[in-house]
């Protein structure tokens, strides 16, 4: 069984109900503010999380070990910091806007990291040294 995997799918999926819940409720009221967080959750939350998943699915030997870990740490909690952060901002929370920047410096950030750690596994993992 591949832990790593399941984590990201079931992940995903419920980042993507979260997305859809949002997209009903813009498109029910015909308010798009937060259209932006909607696109984030979407991208970052349903499909990146899910290809995650995918990837580790089909070369489970990428995720064994810290890096691999490391990974799944920045890209969750960059996400969970980010998306919060994002909503303050957009719905012009002037009181929150000081906890709204250092969210966004701090969840973006963690985000990027664990994009350019996948592309160190990803790379370790396809190299023809790991095909041998």
């Amino acid at each position: 069984m591949n832990k790593l995997s399941n984590t990201y799918l079931r992940l995903a999926i419920a980042f993507a109900l979260v997305g859809v819940a949002i997209g009903y409720g813009m498109g029910a009221s015909e308010d798009h503010t937060l259209a932006p967080a909607h696109a984030h959750i979407n991208l970052l939350g349903w499909v990146s999380m899910f290809l995650y998943g995918l990837f580790y699915r089909a070369f489970p030997a990428a995720a064994v070990g810290l890096l691999p870990n490391a990974q799944l740490w920045c890209a969750v909690l960059g996400f969970l910091i980010m998306i919060p952060a994002r909503t303050i901002k957009l719905l012009a929370l002037t009181d929150l806007a000081a906890v709204s920047a250092i969210g966004l410096i701090v969840g973006s950030t963690l985000v990027v990291v664990g994009m350019i750690l996948m592309a160190v596994i990803i790379f370790r993992a396809t190299s023809e040294k790991a095909a041998a």
